[in-house]
């Protein structure tokens, strides 16, 4: 029997799960049955182009009818628009999953995940990196014990399409719609992607300092008018885990140079490791007696999800990063598994962005064993 989607909104990563979702019976025919049922938007004629263009049978402008409608609801729309829907499906009864950052602000995200637990049904995250095969290797390394104590976890995210002080105001530049900067919109992946590789190793964050700035105060909206910029443009902060490793983590929408670059590494008593998004096949390993790092190219049979695409050896992009997501939050909801990363994980995320904003404003550490007060 097909799963019936529902899917608010069709830009950016509407897009992106909906290539997924193309993708599924040819490359992982195992998968369940899904049907690109109806997709949810405001304006009705670009809502209808779309539905076209991504394979939707239907459109519909009130996601409240449509979260009645089908069998899996995806929240893809901007970040203030992730609260309401996703507690409404999640309420009656209906798998969701939702884009990150979970919310714009933590009494939200809050909400999120307390909906989610008391539905007990599958809720999703959208982190998609930790479908990268690479990251999976990393993460199966680590928890074999080959890098020994975790002790330092550092990473960063580098992007520079706004470096041009004339590139257009957005929603991602607005506080009340997108909670956050860098910080929200790249910075929740280095979190979660660190709690998914070390988290069982080195526990929780338990200290957090951060720093939040602003680059440019305002923005051309495009009509010779201008609106004030009221996120981050970029962040740092230094963290603390559970067993004494230390963490560093940084992003921003201002590095000149830089497209997309998510590194992360991880340094333990044995070894170490280190990933970048730029170049994502491959993963930087050193361990034992090695006297650098070996450039491992994670593209075996035998490693995550690549027997599902092309022979050893050839790479795959970042758009299948996606469609192992799709595959593995759409077999929960078939079987009534459980999810990861789930929206109980986006709130940890989120508790961590929270405590680097209070850092940011007060100017000192904040214990996140303290709660948000």
């Amino acid at each position: 029997m097909s799963l019936s989607v529902g899917v608010l909104g069709y830009r950016f990563m509407g897009k992106a799960h909906a290539n997924a979702l193309a993708r599924l019976p040819m490359f992982f025919p195992e998968a369940p049955e899904v049907s690109r049922d109806v997709l949810v938007g405001r304006d009705e004629e670009a809502l209808a182009e779309a539905a076209d263009h991504l394979g939707f049978e239907r459109t519909e402008t009130d996601w409240g009818t449509a979260i009645e409608e089908v069998d899996v609801f995806y929240n893809l729309g901007p970040n203030h628009v992730h609260a309401e829907p996703s507690i409404a499906a999640l309420e009656a009864g209906v798998p969701t999953f939702c884009e990150k950052p979970l919310a714009p602000t933590l009494d939200e995200a809050e909400r999120m995940a307390e909906a989610a637990a008391n539905a007990d049904i599958p809720a999703g995250c959208a982190f998609n990196y930790r479908f990268v095969p690479a990251i999976q290797y990393a993460r199966h390394l680590i928890e074999a014990g080959e890098i020994g104590e975790i002790r330092h976890v550092r990473g960063r995210y580098l992007q520079d399409w706004l470096v041009d002080p004339g590139a257009e105001w957005s929603w991602r530049n607005d506080s009340e719609m997108a909670g956050s900067g860098a910080l929200g919109d790249l910075g929740s992946h280095t979190i979660d992607l660190a709690r998914f590789l070390v988290g069982d190793s080195t526990g929780e964050i338990e200290r957090i300092s951060g720093h939040l700035e602003t680059f440019v105060e305002e923005r051309p909206t495009g009509d010779g008018e201008t609106r004030p910029v009221t996120v981050d443009d970029a962040y740092t902060a230094q963290a603390s885990f559970e067993n004494g490793a230390v963490g560093s983590f940084e992003a921003s929408r201002f590095a000149t140079g830089h497209k997309n670059d998510h590194t992360i590494e991880i340094h333990g008593s044995e070894g170490s490791l280190r990933f970048s998004l730029e170049r994502l096949n491959e993963l930087e390993v050193l361990t034992g007696d090695d006297r650098g790092y070996q450039t491992v190219l994670v593209t075996d049979e035998s490693d995550p999800y690549v027997d599902h695409w092309w022979p050893p050896g050839h790479v795959v992009g970042w758009e299948h990063t996606f469609v192992h997501e799709n595959y593995e939050f759409l077999s929960a909801v078939d079987s009534g598994g459980e999810f990861a990363p789930s929206f109980a994980d986006g709130l940890a995320a989120q508790r961590v962005m929270d405590a680097i904003e209070r850092s940011d404003a007060r100017g000192e550490w904040v214990d996140l064993r303290e709660g948000s007060s």
